[in-house]
């Protein structure tokens, strides 16, 4: 009689411990699952893959600039957003939406300005009643440069990071943050 109250007390306790050994503990969350209040990510149709992220989805790249000690120049960020995905403009239309945001890190005393944003699509989507200003395949922002009179005349890598959220028609992804370099020659 004892046994079987003792199995009975243990068979839950074991089945409640193996439940909480596989993944996160409760009340824990991991980047991975967190998504900034945005919609779940649903399962794909047989066949076809999803995107986990944002960055799976954004691509960025930035072409190389000249400038000379003391002067100032442009670099220009390409965004690319794969195809059937989108990501907020910059100024977003509703202040609680997640803008695309380009950062470029100063080096070889090379300093960064204000980046330019291009014009954003103005489209329309199920889930808002006001179309929402976004950018969809390739956008180009604009980082104007300025090269101190002291920068030494040498290559140098500058580093920057893309801050996005993609979204496809029905659902966003967790927002995240694309890396990239600016290969700037000082003459």
């Amino acid at each position: 009689m004892k046994l079987k109250i003792f199995f009975t007390l243990l068979c839950p306790v074991l089945l409640l411990a193996a439940s909480c050994g596989s993944g996160n503990k409760m009340g824990q969350t991991s980047e991975s699952n967190v998504s900034n209040a945005v919609a779940p990510v649903a399962s794909p149709p047989s066949g076809t893959t999803v995107a986990h992220s944002s960055a799976e989805v954004v691509k960025v790249s930035a072409q190389p600039v000249e400038l000379s000690a003391g002067g100032a120049g442009e670099a220009t960020v390409e965004i690319q957003v794969a195809s059937g995905f989108h990501i907020n403009a910059n100024p977003p239309t509703f202040p609680y939406l997640k803008p695309a945001e380009v950062e470029v890190q100063p080096a070889n005393n090379v300093t960064p300005g204000k980046p330019v944003y291009p014009s954003p699509v103005k489209k329309k989507f199920e889930f808002e009643q006001q179309p929402l200003a976004v950018y969809e395949g390739t956008a180009q922002v604009k980082v104007p440069l300025r090269a101190a009179a002291n920068a030494q005349k040498i290559p140098t890598t500058m580093t920057g990071g893309l801050r996005v959220q993609a979204c496809d028609d029905s659902k966003c992804y967790p927002p995240g943050t694309v890396n990239f370099s600016l290969q700037v020659t000082v003459k």
